[in-house]
């Protein structure tokens, strides 16, 4: 059984409960903050409760709430990390895939295919890294780049809730 988090959740106040999960979900605190209005039950002191919930409110959110979600994500193996753009977790999991220690070639693969990616689905390639090196990330992104537009928004969906559960996991 999922071992529940040390501070079950619903002990918090709002303004804790908010700041401890805003980024789960890439800079988009709005999820944590509709997930604590709808109420927290024992369910949520899991991370597989409360993913669901945080899940539950994507999936139920309009298409331009989930667009502006994935547009929240860094293009991957690029330098914004160091103008701080990235999330802590962002920065972490990239660097544990290796992609901060990209050869110059794999970096040029890397910005030319998150520019026609982003020019062809106006969203950034996103995939769940952990447990994956750089060579195996290349290698779906562009695969992936081949696919239309409405498989990619749904499979860049699921890759955010995958991010969002390994985040919760280390909480």
């Amino acid at each position: 059984m999922p071992q529940p988090f040390k501070q079950p959740p619903r002990e918090l106040d709002r303004d804790a409960f908010v700041a401890r999960f805003a980024d789960v979900y890439e800079h988009s605190p709005w999820i944590a903050e509709v997930v604590f209005e709808a109420g927290l039950t024992a369910r949520h002191d899991r991370p597989s409760g409360l993913h669901e919930a945080m899940k539950a409110v994507v999936e139920s959110a309009g298409r331009d709430r989930q667009l502006a979600l994935l547009r929240a994500h860094p293009d991957l193996a690029e330098r914004v990390a160091v103008a701080g753009e990235l999330s802590r977790q962002s920065t972490s999991e990239q660097a544990g895939a290796g992609l901060d220690r990209c050869t110059a070639e794999e970096a040029a693969r890397f910005t030319a295919l998150n520019g026609a990616y982003n020019a062809k689905f106006g969203f950034p390639f996103i995939i769940a890294v952990k447990g994956k090196d750089r060579h195996q990330i290349l290698s779906a992104f562009e695969t992936r780049s081949a696919y239309d537009a409405a498989s990619e928004f749904r499979t860049n969906l699921d890759e955010v809730h995958k991010i969002a559960l390994f985040r919760l996991r280390e909480l």
